[in-house]
């Protein structure tokens, strides 16, 4: 570990050599780094989105780390919905203002309901795999790097011992020890290149929880929106009987009818356009999924790439990649920029472009 100190200390002050890592696992390094610092910022603002207050999350995250049970909480609407009721009973059920606090307060009560479903399914689906990340395969990526780190600095350092060494005995224990630690080294650098490149599949897994974070996120305001539509209703169909037995210091206008009152004091409701799906996927996105069977290379403009990391193809449209392979691109009339089509011998399926180094 001294040895290890000395040769760091060295490094930094620029007065002894240092091993450097091959472009390829630089840049997997450099993407690991990526995906931990924008997961963490996601992770906190989406706890910020899902509970604004941050006392409440102070004490969420005291009980998570006391590994006891989060303790229930009344979400907004549902305390509103409690103090609607509670003030229509002083009120008079049977009053206009009454009844129209209970139907209001009920429809409180089922916005919160909903937002508590909205919260744990976000919370399931999408904090949790954010969070185990960070505190599993991160950690793990991490100890295995900072082992690399001291694996390297053994390794310079005897390759500095070898230089100093002048009589035969001293190099041949020091050619000994660096062929040792060189296979250490060796070792290490695998161990943490292949975690790295597990990158790839955290970044699937999570995009599929994205999307289930989406989804849940659409059903509460399709429900959000269907409640208040719901109430607006109730409130329009006995609206003029509240207008005829309210107690009022000024005469009603004579030449307004009860229908009218309603129309003019009920706003217009917007109609949310609502985008019809296939297999739960846009009919934009559905419409111009690829067909990698009818794809026809241009006359010209294909290029060769040389492939960057690994990739996953997430369907048939797709076409899996390997690092370092060189693959033929080319684009289409029309096509996301982020994209390209890649062939592979008689393979063919879309690829992202920032997976790719463009050759001329």
């Amino acid at each position: 570990m001294t040895t290890s100190f000395l040769q760091f200390t060295e490094e930094k002050l620029g007065q002894a050599e240092k091993t450097e890592l091959d472009a390829h696992f630089e840049n997997l390094l450099a993407r690991a780094d990526c995906t931990k610092n924008w997961t963490e910022k996601i992770l906190r603002q989406t706890e910020v989105l899902l509970q604004p207050n941050p006392s409440a999350r102070v004490e969420e995250f005291l009980y998570e780390k006391l590994d006891r049970k989060v303790p229930s909480r009344v979400t907004n609407g549902e305390l509103l919905a409690q103090y609607m009721t509670e003030a229509a009973n002083d009120f008079g059920p049977g009053t206009p203002y009454g009844k129209t606090l209970i139907k209001v307060g009920e429809t409180q009560r089922r916005l919160g309901a909903a937002e508590r479903d909205f919260i744990h399914c976000a919370s399931l689906n999408f904090l949790t795999p954010l969070r185990n990340f960070l505190e599993g395969d991160w950690r793990t990526i991490s100890k295995e790097r900072r082992i690399l780190q001291n694996r390297r600095l053994d390794l310079d350092a005897c390759k500095a011992r070898l230089k100093k060494a002048k009589a035969a005995e001293a190099k041949a224990a020091a050619e000994h020890e660096l062929r040792l630690t060189q296979t250490e080294f060796d070792r290490q650098a695998e161990v943490t290149r292949l975690l790295l490149e597990g990158i790839s599949s955290t970044h699937v897994n999570h995009l599929r929880c994205l999307h289930e974070f989406v989804e849940s996120q659409t059903n509460y305001y399709a429900q959000c929106y269907q409640y208040m539509l719901d109430l607006q209703k109730q409130l329009g169909r006995f609206s003029g009987t509240f207008v005829g037995n309210a107690e009022s210091t000024s005469p009603p206008a004579a030449a307004t009818s009860p229908p009218a009152v309603a129309a003019a004091t009920l706003p217009a409701v917007p109609t949310i356009p609502v985008v019809p799906t296939i297999g739960g996927v846009p009919n934009t996105v559905a419409e111009s999924v690829l067909n990698p069977n009818e794809v026809k290379p241009p006359a010209s403009g294909t290029r060769k790439a040389r492939v960057l990391y690994d990739y996953e193809a997430a369907d048939s449209t797709e076409l899996a990649l390997l690092a370092d392979e060189m693959i033929t691109v080319y684009s289409l009339p029309g096509m996301d920029p982020d994209w390209l089509i890649g062939e592979r011998g008689n393979q063919k399926g879309k690829v992202p472009v920032t997976y790719l180094e463009l050759l001329s």
